[in-house]
C-alpha cells in the first residue's frame, strides 16, 4: 500500500521495488541479457564517450524485465537521467527491478501492483528534482495520458474553481488514475502543463499505444511530438511476429505445465502478433482456429492453412484461447460460460 504521506513526494530512498535483496540476481541475469542484445552494446560502445543523452531527463513507463535494464543502462550510459516504471501491474521482473534500484536509477515496480499502486509509480516516474521529463518512453500510452489528462484538470480547476466528479461508470483504471490527479491539481495547478512544455517528444513502442496517439491527434488533443516505434519494421515484423511466436508458448508453459500438441486452440486476431501465435502454436502439434474481423487477414489466415471461423462457433471445440487484437470484450463471461471445462485462457494484446 502506498501511504498517504507519499503520495506527492519523492520517496526515500528514491525507488520502490519488491526486494532490493533479487539485485545480485537481477545483475547476473542482465550481465546475460547483455550478450543477446548487441545493438544497444553497440551503442554504448559507440557513443558512450560522446554523452549524447546528457542534459535529457526520460521517463519510462516500460514492462520492467531484465531486456528494459539493459535498455536503461544504456540511457543511462549514453548521459540520460533515468526514472523508471512498469507498464503493467504483472508484467515487471522484481529481480530486474532490484538490479536497476540498486545501480542508483530510480525505479517504482514491483509484480501484482494495485490499479492505486501502479498510477503512484508512474507519478513517481514523472518526480524529476531540476522539472519533469524532457523525454518519455512509453508503452500503451498511460505516461501519456497521465500528462495530458492531468494538464487538462489543471485548465479546468483553474477556469471553474471545481473539478467534475468522476464518473460512477469509469474504468477501475481512470478511477484510479482521476482521483490521483485530482488530488495533485489541487496541491499544485501548474505541473502538468509545465511537464507538456518540457517534454521534446514521446516515443510510443506498442499498437494499442500507437492507436491512443493517433486517435489525440486527431482529436486535437496531442500537444507534443510522438515517435511511432511500433511500426518501425524491426519492432513490427521481429519482435511482434517472432518473439511472440516464441513468448506465446513459454507463457503458457510456465503458467500451466500443459500439454499443447493435439489440443485445438483458438487464436483471436490475425495481424503480426497473431500470425506469431498461430503458427507457434502449430509448430507444438496444436490445430489452429483464427477468429479475424479484417477480410485480408482473415483470407491471409486461411491461405496459410489455418481454419477461419467464429469465436461463437469455436467455442465448442477450443481447450487453449489466445486473444492477440489489441482490443477489449474479445472474450466475455458469456464465451467462458460455454467453453470447455479447464479451458486455458491467455491473452497477448495489451488490452484484450
Amino acid at each position: 500500500m502506498i501511504e498517504a504521506a507519499q503520495k506527492f513526494e519523492r520517496v526515500e530512498p528514491d525507488y520502490k521495488v519488491k526486494d532490493i535483496s533479487l539485485a545480485e540476481w537481477g545483475r547476473k541475469e542482465i550481465e546475460i541479457a547483455e550478450k543477446e542484445m548487441p545493438g544497444l552494446m553497440a551503442l554504448r560502445e559507440k557513443y558512450g564517450a560522446a554523452q549524447p543523452l546528457k542534459g535529457h531527463r526520460i521517463t519510462g513507463s516500460l514492462h520492467m524485465t531484465i531486456q528494459t535494464a539493459v535498455l536503461i543502462e544504456t540511457l543511462t550510459a549514453l548521459g540520460a537521467d533515468v526514472r523508471w516504471c512498469s507498464c503493467n501491474i504483472f508484467s515487471t521482473q522484481d529481480h530486474a527491478a532490484a538490479a536497476i534500484a540498486a545501480a542508483g536509477v530510480p525505479v517504482f515496480a514491483w509484480k501484482g501492483e494495485t490499479l492505486d499502486e501502479y498510477w503512484w509509480c508512474l507519478y513517481q516516474s514523472f518526480g524529476f528534482e531540476d522539472g519533469g521529463p524532457t523525454l518519455i518512453v512509453d508503452d500503451g500510452g498511460d505516461a501519456t495520458l497521465m500528462a495530458h489528462w492531468g494538464a487538462d484538470l489543471e485548465v479546468e480547476f483553474e477556469e471553474k474553481g471545481e473539478l467534475k466528479p468522476i464518473p460512477a461508470d469509469a474504468s477501475g483504471d481512470e478511477k484510479s488514475l482521476g482521483a490521483l490527479l485530482q488530488e495533485y491539481v489541487k496541491v499544485d495547478g501548474k505541473r502538468w502543463r509545465g511537464v507538456l512544455e518540457n517534454l521534446r517528444g514521446v516515443s510510443e513502442e506498442t499498437t494499442t499505444g500507437v492507436h491512443r496517439l493517433y486517435q489525440m491527434r486527431d482529436e486535437g488533443k496531442l500537444k507534443i511530438p510522438a515517435f511511432n516505434v511500433n511500426d518501425s519494421v524491426t519492432k513490427s515484423k521481429f519482435d511482434n511476429l517472432y518473439g511472440c511466436r516464441e513468448s506465446l508458448a513459454d507463457g503458457i508453459k510456465r503458467a500451466t505445465d500443459v500439454m499443447i500438441a493435439g489440443k485445438v486452440v483458438v487464436v483471436a486476431g490475425y495481424g503480426d502478433v497473431g500470425k506469431g501465435c498461430a503458427h507457434s502454436m502449430r509448430s507444438y502439434g496444436a490445430r489452429v482456429m483464427v477468429t479475424e474481423i479484417d477480410p485480408i487477414c482473415a483470407l491471409q489466415a486461411a491461405m496459410e492453412g489455418f481454419e477461419v471461423t467464429t469465436m461463437e462457433d469455436a467455442l465448442s471445440e477450443g481447450d487453449i484461447y489466445v486473444t492477440a487484437t489489441g482490443n477489449f470484450n474479445v472474450l466475455t463471461s458469456e464465451h467462458m460460460k460455454v467453453m470447455k471445462d479447464q479451458a486455458i485462457v491467455c491473452n497477448i494484446g495489451h488490452f484484450d
